[in-house]
């Protein structure tokens, strides 16, 4: 392995546990809002607690994915400084308006909410949540501005061998990311949704076993209570309503990705062939849709790749809308390539030990064949759970069944799967460029990686850094996992400890029913509004 392998697999680890956080803060949020929106609108208590509930997770969830996120932009300086002098003219409006501008409002207007309770007006506290959920998918909408560009630069001169950006409204509706975007948002909701259903459908299980809740001989529920646990009849309509709206939003976020997708899918096509021939393995020109290929993925020529299952047409659907236009293979994209950006690299020392080396245009066959399929088959899959819950919970609750009950927890991570899985295609589909030339852009704009590590970096650093990163990221994980798992199995009383002691009047004192002081300890009141917050 050499220093660049090591850069790529830095970034790419943290790049992908971070996104993990994303989606979630983006879908989560947006449904913390509309229920905000229901309790001040009807003052019922059940939006209340869903409310205070689903709003801990996601500032715990917000948290942790602010911090794994500032990484990002020290690798930029310390492993890729080529890469960002060659990008740094177009990528700095951009990413400082998402700093400046998308994210300080986040995070001020989420301080504001988090402290607010029981200080602000209802509805001054309530839009301070809808700005802080509207400025984070600002914020997305200027990172994916910046990552469109890598793969479909305009809006650019070249100067000095450098891209000067020239039209930053042409960056700002790149087709790319005018596309890209609401992909990338309805998977957030789907990701929302799956989370929603899976803890909801845990605890409305959770009160058929206890036998708080039961069934009458026409299979309806019969809601029971347990008041002094906090887990009465309002506690069951949190749950129900909870799953309701998480398998809602999960099924009109599929329909979302699926149609955002294939118009993606359709831009790839012309912006990129080379990408989606080999998502396909589709090695020689045709039509038909590759199911299942089998054979030697890292074979440049081919021919060790066998296609044993295939719809005929279906290729030429996903990238013309028709059946019978003939799809580019690999193996004649690979003539175009080579003709138009060279067959070796250029002898330079910027190179490293690659400079001079054969340029092998063919991506991973392994990671963009099976990443493309498991982005697909995870959504569709969380699709259909979506729909068998709206279904199943028809009656007011779920069945008695464990295992029914662990594959909803588990399908919590189907969405995550699809959303990781997509990323991991789109960028390593890319390669060999870190910025990829656009077919119809301004010649010369394309980058390869190669060429945009750090020159100075040793292999030692990067082990020594991606040692390092791994670890704090594993600490990480561990406490955020640990944390959702002490509020998610505390139910509501773990956000709103007041329902135990008879005071439901949405006051936020003391502490969650996992452990602590009841009332806050020494020194804090029991509606300390930081009992919330931490």
């Amino acid at each position: 392995m050499e220093a660049l392998d090591i850069a790529r697999w830095q970034f790419g680890i943290t790049t992908v546990y971070h996104f993990l956080m994303v989606p979630l803060t983006i879908g989560l949020g947006l449904v913390v809002a509309t229920m905000q929106t229901a309790w001040v609108r009807t003052g019922k208590e059940q939006y209340l607690r869903m409310t205070k509930f689903w709003g801990k997770l996601f500032l715990i969830n917000f948290i942790l994915g602010l911090a794994t996120g500032l990484v990002q932009e020290f690798q930029f300086g310390m492993a890729w400084s080529e890469y960002s002098r060659f990008v740094g003219d177009v990528f700095g409006a951009p990413l400082a308006l998402e700093s400046l501008l998308a994210f300080f409002t986040e995070s001020v207007f989420l301080g504001l909410w988090i402290f607010g309770w029981k200080r602000l007006p209802k509805k001054v506290h309530l839009a301070c949540l809808w700005i802080t959920t509207l400025a984070s998918m600002l914020s997305a909408y200027f990172i994916l501005a910046a990552n469109s560009w890598m793969q479909h630069p305009v809006g650019v001169e070249m100067v000095d061998g450098r891209p000067v950006m020239n039209d930053i409204w042409a960056v700002l509706t790149n087709n790319t990311l005018l596309v890209a975007f609401p992909h990338t948002v309805f998977g957030a909701f789907a990701v929302a949704g799956g989370f929603l259903i899976g803890i909801a459908w845990y605890h409305l299980w959770k009160r058929r076993r206890d036998g708080i809740d039961t069934v009458d001989e026409r299979g309806y529920v019969v809601v029971g209570e347990r008041p002094e646990t906090g887990r009465d009849k309002t506690d069951h309509t949190v749950w129900l309503r909870s799953l309701r709206i998480g398998a809602a939003v999960a099924v009109v976020a599929f329909a979302g990705v699926a149609v955002s997708g294939d118009l993606q899918g359709k831009l790839m096509f012309e912006q990129q062939p080379m990408k989606m021939a080999a998502a396909e393995a589709a090695c020689h020109d045709g039509t038909g849709f590759s199911v299942l290929s089998i054979g030697d993925p890292g074979a440049v020529n081919c021919e060790d790749v066998d296609t044993l299952v295939e719809i005929p047409g279906m290729l030429s659907f996903l990238a013309n809308g028709d059946f019978d236009t003939e799809i580019r293979g690999v193996n004649t994209l690979l003539d175009e390539y080579r003709d138009a950006y060279g067959t070796n690299l250029p002898d330079n020392e910027m190179y490293g030990t690659n400079a001079g080396t054969e340029i092998d245009y063919t991506p991973n066959f392994a990671v963009t064949y099976w990443g493309f399929r498991i982005m697909i088959g995870f959504g569709g899959i969380a699709a259909v759970a979506a729909a068998f819950a709206l279904w199943v919970v028809r009656k007011g609750t779920v069945p008695e069944a464990r295992w029914l009950m662990r594959l909803a927890v588990f399908g919590i991570l189907a969405p995550f799967g699809a959303n990781s899985a997509g990323w991991i295609f789109t960028e390593m589909g890319r390669q060999p460029f870190v910025v990829a030339p656009n077919p119809t852009g301004v010649d010369g704009v394309f980058m390869f990686t190669a060429a945009a590590v750090s020159p100075g970096v040793s292999m030692a650093e990067l082990i020594f850094s991606v040692s390092a990163f791994t670890l704090v990221y594993l600490a990480l994980l561990i406490v955020e996992v640990r944390l959702l798992f002490r509020f998610v199995r505390g139910g509501v009383p773990a956000a709103m400890p007041d329902l135990l002691h008879g005071d439901n009047d949405g006051s936020s004192g003391g502490l969650d029913s996992a452990g602590g002081d009841p009332d806050g300890g020494p020194g804090r009141k029991k509606d300390d509004v930081l009992d919330f917050a931490y």
